[in-house]
Formats: structure tokens, sequence, C-alpha cells
């Protein structure tokens, strides 16, 4: 079996550690949604908080699988467990889920829970849901026809349509690489170009609406987050193509593509979950989120007339 060249062996085990990093935090999230659905059954004041509990769990799971997405595409762990002509249907199916489904549905989650936090009334979940998957299909779609029809292949050239390389070292054993083809990341742009008009439409409807420091700081942090991490994924998507996959160069794009959507999806999970659940806790009397000793929290009639007047959707 192939030996990885050193470089891609760093790049490689830098995204493992960072994807073990973002693993631990969304499981680490998703206790906190559950713990705070459990209370509420209990609490009538965090029963206000759980309008959107769906939505922040959806938002959470597609962070989980887009994590475990990305470990299946590093060739350090496909060339152990997979024969090369699987690894070809991994690449593919890699980029049909990361960029048609899993990205533009935490995208569009991350939207309506920004647009959800300036509305009177609680939204219904799983109208949340579906408008999500539906707004997705178009792009899901696209990327299924192009990376498994390849409409035109005969007459373009072989990076406009494979989602793999196949590379070989100076003892002649052949190695499998993802890569992106052009038709992918020119669908996916789009899609991020129309998303970035909606989100900064929606980021300036909600700072209208807030008062409070606290939140508009949080508001700005995660609007530069996804306006940085946005462009820089889609310069290193146009620049994929230049460089082959064996090189330093194709392996630090690819490494600085993923580190941007990484820490995107990070600071959604603080801000969108993980703060606003800690918050309502507090709010509604879980000062100690895992302790059911009752003297450790506040009355429940200040705990209610507090939970009352907390903000909860961000």
């Amino acid at each position: 079996m192939t030996s990885p060249p050193p470089s891609s062996l760093l790049f490689d085990l830098t995204t493992i550690l960072f994807l073990a990093a973002l693993l631990i935090l969304s499981l680490f999230a998703l206790s906190f949604i559950l713990h705070l659905h459990d209370r509420s059954l209990h609490t009538h004041s965090l029963q206000n908080f759980t309008s959107l509990w769906t939505v922040r769990l959806l938002l959470v799971l597609l962070v989980l699988m887009w994590s475990l997405n990305e470990i299946a595409r590093l060739p350090l762990i496909r060339r152990k467990y997979l024969f090369p002509f699987r690894q070809e249907s991994v690449c593919q199916l890699n980029v049909v889920l990361s960029l048609g489904f899993l990205q533009p549905c935490f995208l569009l989650t991350l939207l309506y829970l920004m647009n959800a936090s300036i509305k009177k009334r609680n939204p219904n979940s799983l109208r949340a849901i579906v408008s999500v998957m539906l707004l997705s299909m178009p792009v899901m779609c696209l990327q299924i026809v192009f990376v498994y029809f390849a409409p035109f292949s005969e007459r373009l050239p072989k990076f406009m349509y494979v989602s793999s390389v196949v590379s070989a070292d100076l003892k002649g054993e052949k190695m499998v690489l993802c890569s992106c083809p052009f038709f992918s990341w020119l669908v996916y742009g789009g899609f991020a170009v129309a998303y970035g008009v909606a989100f900064s439409v929606s980021c300036w409807r909600v700072m209208a609406f807030v008062i409070n420091k606290g939140i508009a700081r949080r508001i700005n942090v995660l609007a530069t987050t996804v306006m940085v991490a946005l462009p820089t994924q889609i310069v290193c998507l146009c620049l994929s193509w230049v460089w082959v996959p064996e090189t330093r160069l194709y392996g630090a794009m690819l490494l600085t593509m993923f580190l941007s959507v990484a820490v995107c999806m990070a600071v959604a999970v603080v801000l969108l979950v993980v703060r606003p659940i800690q918050e309502a806790l507090d709010a509604g009397g879980g000062y100690y989120l895992w302790s059911n000793d009752e003297t450790q929290r506040p009355p429940r009639e200040e705990a209610e007339a507090e939970a009352e007047h907390h903000q909860p959707a961000l």
C-alpha cells in the first residue's frame, strides 16, 4: 500500500485534529439541546425557549454529518479501509453531500435562526426544517447531475466533471485523491452569492431590532465569520483546478478551505446554540446545568419573571 508524502500526512493530521474538536463541540451542543428540552417539560418558564429546539438540533446534526463526511474524504482514512474503486465512489459522494446538501442546509438553517430571532410569534419548527430541505434540493439535484452523470463529458476537460484523480508514487503504487469538479464549485458558488445577499439583508434587519450590546456583538461576530468564510471557500474552489491534487499548494488550499468552513460552523454552534441555551437555563432556573439540587437555583417565581423578559433566539 502506498504511503502518503509528509506534506499530505501533515495536512491530514491537522484536519483530523480540527475535526475532533468540532465533533466534541457538536456533541456538547447536542447535550445542551436535549437537556434544555428535558428541563422545559418540567419548567414552565423554559417552554418559550424550546420553540426552536428542533431547528437548533438540525444545525448541530448537520455539523456532525459534515465532520464525518470530511473524515471520509481524507486519504489517510480511505487508503486504510477502502479499495481504489470504492474510494472513487466515496469522493463522488463527498462532493454531493458537502456542496449539495450539508453546507447549503447548514447555511439555510443558520439564516432561519437569524430571521426567527426578530419574529414575535414562535415559529413552526417542522415548517422550518421542510423549508430548509426544499430550498437545498435544487443545489443537491444539480450536484448529482454534474457529479454522477457528467453531461457533455466527451467534449469537456476532465477537471470539469471528475471528482477524483489517481496518483502514483515512484514505486508505481496508486492512490486516489478527491477533487472538486468545476461544475460543482460553479453551482455552489452561485448559491453562495445568493446566500450572501440574503444573509446580509437578514443581519441588517436583526441589527435594527437589537438593543442589547452583547447580542449585537454576537451578530457582528457571526456575520463577519460567515462573510469571510464564504468568499474564502469560493476562492479556494476556484483555484482547486489550477494545481493538481498531488502538489503541496493544492493541499494548503484544501486545508484553508476546510478551516474556513470549520471555524464558521464552530462559531455558529457556539453563538446560536450553546450561548442562548445556557442563558435560557440561567434565566429559567438552571444555573448549574447538570445539577438537580434545588438550592442552587433561583426561586420559581423570580426565574419565570426573568425568563419572560429574556430574548431567547440569539
